[in-house]
């Protein structure tokens, strides 16, 4: 079954790099509880990535056999990396100060007209 990316559980599957049907990490109605709770498909797709690199952390840890090193903590921060990379990216599209944007009071009326506050 093709995956739609039209759909917000296939934007998210795209961004987390959940694409192959036969191997998801995730199923949809996980999917559709992280876009529940975060209402936006960046934000969900972090969470998702965080949820993934946990569970990496847990369950692989560092291993290393006949000459196979697998290294759960070292893939897990990289997921980590992506899930906040995504939240950057949400954050710097809502204007949030936090990532380096000041608000500033903005009164177009200021000076004109013997207006003055």
């Amino acid at each position: 079954m093709a995956l739609d990316y039209s759909t917000d559980v296939g934007k998210v599957r795209l961004l987390i790099a959940d694409t192959d049907p036969a191997t998801q990490l995730l199923n949809d109605p996980q999917i559709e509880g992280f876009l529940e709770m975060e209402g936006n498909v960046k934000l969900a797709a972090a969470q998702a990535l965080d949820s993934i690199a946990s569970s990496e952390a847990l369950v692989s840890k560092v291993i290393s056999m006949n000459g196979l090193s697998i290294n759960g903590p070292a893939v897990a921060s990289e997921l980590r990396a992506r899930a906040t990379g995504l939240r950057e990216q949400v954050a710097e599209g809502l204007g949030d100060d936090s990532v380096g944007f000041d608000v500033v009071d903005f009164d177009p009326y200021q000076g004109y007209f013997g207006y003055v506050r």
